[in-house]
């Protein structure tokens, strides 16, 4: 009898130590998964929106208060308006232009922020900067637009916890035709 209560308990102490490893070993495999997607989701989404970017040749409005920040672009080569629109409520990222359906290029987007900025660089010792697209007075102007720097964050949640599931995404596009 004591034998069978002695293998009974190592046994449990055995099945406890595999079904410990076992759900460890799941988490961090979905884990990997799920960055591994989200990085191709953002992948995705910033070889469209720099495909528009750096194809548009002005830019017309923006708007980054509210929770819906929004750039407003012309292509005017293609005779299309292009919008990249946030919403923070629907945690999407969306790409519209003329005559075409609007295009969902980010789902589980955190957070979507940009910044604008002219055309020639000041260097560093260290960096390469910009210079805030402002004129001699300060005023943001949007004809002084050559360069709009992105960056976003994506997550999601793993067994109902947002633990280490975030894809942080940031790029530099400079406005090609933009003469």
């Amino acid at each position: 009898m004591v034998e069978v209560l002695v293998a009974m308990g190592l046994g449990s102490i055995v099945m406890a130590a595999v079904a410990s490893v076992t759900m460890y070993s799941a988490k961090t495999s979905l884990a990997m998964v799920n960055y591994a997607d989200l990085d191709s989701k953002s992948r995705y989404a910033l070889d469209v929106i720099s495909r528009e970017l750096r194809e548009a040749t002005a830019l017309v409005s923006f708007q980054t208060n509210g929770n819906t920040p929004t750039l407003q672009l012309t292509n005017s080569i293609q005779g299309e308006a292009i919008t990249l629109r946030y919403d923070s409520t629907a945690r999407t990222v969306v790409l519209s232009r003329t005559g075409q359906a609007d295009l969902t290029v980010l789902m589980e987007c955190d957070t979507w922020n940009f910044s604008l900025y002219q055309r020639t660089p000041y260097v560093t010792a260290s960096k390469v900067l910009y210079y805030p697209a402002t004129n001699s007075s300060g005023v943001f102007d949007v004809n002084l637009v050559k360069l709009i720097s992105l960056s976003w964050k994506c997550s999601r949640t793993i067994f109902a916890q947002k633990v280490n599931t975030e894809s942080v995404q940031a790029a530099q596009l400079v406005l090609r035709n933009k003469q």
